[in-house]
């Protein structure tokens, strides 16, 4: 008899902003793509408070509506480390107003899941994280240190064993020789537990003086210089869960919709198209214009038309440019 897979709740967030959108449709494409999906979908929400000046929360009618109708519960959270001035920072603080001990899974609003996600093998045990990066922190100077000696000078300031965290595969000094992911999915077996160790750790890496991280620039990179730092502390790694299925056949950071035009497979934007289509949400959708233009009004075929899947551009940069000067990049 095979094993019934672990229940776990699944965490966003949702803000008054295009997040929200991006909200409905990820809770959208959750119940297309993963019937069996059996826990809790949370969205959580900032509250008003001094570190905001404008009331974060959602206040859309409609939009509150369709998270309903989605079996997507309001989780309110409030902001007290970050807020306005590091909006990354709401996934940290998110975590601690989830269910105490229940196995989660955090991801960016900016996601669609396209597979069933109960077929994803996660080891709540041992905590990971998305592999979907580049070498965008830290980025060494000229006189030093190197990327050796600022990992080390973390791993230490943490009480952390670098050497078992390494790639050795990778040549010396080479970016991808040191733990670092993504922070678009990250999974534990308990939110409150990462979450403390989480915020423990960005906030000393914001706010004391590491001589190692003078002149690295840590907005909007301070959630992805603490996470590996995180789950390697709690016995997780790079090889956390098999390649191919998150960021691959069951979900898609797509980050913005331009790009998911340009770049993504079929079975993304046919997920994308389908889930947008019943009226009860594309009329929510709709009130967001990259949404209505690119989805609804069906523009993105133009975008799709301008690229060859099996031959893009290596630098994003070029993507985007050709489709600004289409006049189509919206965002």
């Amino acid at each position: 008899m095979q094993a019934q897979p672990p229940k776990f709740n699944i965490i966003i967030v949702g803000q008054n902003n295009r997040l929200q959108y991006e909200a409905v449709l990820f809770a959208a494409s959750l119940r297309y793509s993963s019937p069996n999906f059996q826990g809790r979908l949370f969205v959580a929400v900032p509250q008003p408070g001094p570190r905001w000046h404008h009331d974060p929360s959602i206040q859309n009618p409609d939009v509150l509506k369709a998270l309903k109708q989605l079996d997507a519960e309001i989780l309110p959270f409030e902001s007290q480390v970050f807020g306005e001035s590091y909006p990354y920072g709401n996934k940290i603080e998110a975590l601690s107003a989830l269910p105490e001990g229940e196995p989660f899974v955090f991801f960016d609003t900016d996601t669609l899941i396209t597979g069933e996600l109960t077929d994803v093998p996660f080891d709540f045990d041992r905590p990971g994280a998305s592999l979907k990066v580049e070498g965008s922190w830290p980025k060494p100077t000229l006189y030093g240190p190197s990327y050796e000696g600022i990992w080390s000078a973390l791993y230490r300031r943490f009480g952390l064993d670098l050497e078992s965290s390494l790639d050795t595969d990778q040549p010396e000094d080479y970016w991808r020789r040191y733990l670092y992911f993504n922070a678009g999915y990250f999974f534990y077996k308990c939110p409150r537990l990462f979450g403390e160790r989480f915020l423990e750790y960005a906030r000393v890496i914001r706010d004391e003086n590491i001589p190692e991280l003078t002149g690295q620039n840590l907005d909007p990179w301070l959630d992805q210089a603490a996470l590996p730092l995180v789950i390697h502390s709690f016995g997780g790694g790079r090889d956390a869960l098999p390649p191919g299925l998150l960021d691959g056949s069951v979900s898609c950071h797509y980050r913005l919709f331009p790009l998911l035009y340009a770049r993504e497979n079929d079975q993304v934007v046919d997920v994308l198209e389908t889930v947008a289509a019943p009226n009860k949400i594309k009329k929510v959708l709709k009130n967001y214009d990259p949404m209505k233009r690119l989805v609804i009004q069906g523009k993105g075929s133009k975008i799709r038309d301008m690229f060859d899947r099996n031959n893009l551009p290596q630098r994003e940069q070029v993507i985007r440019k050709a489709i600004k000067a289409k006049g189509l990049w919206l965002r």
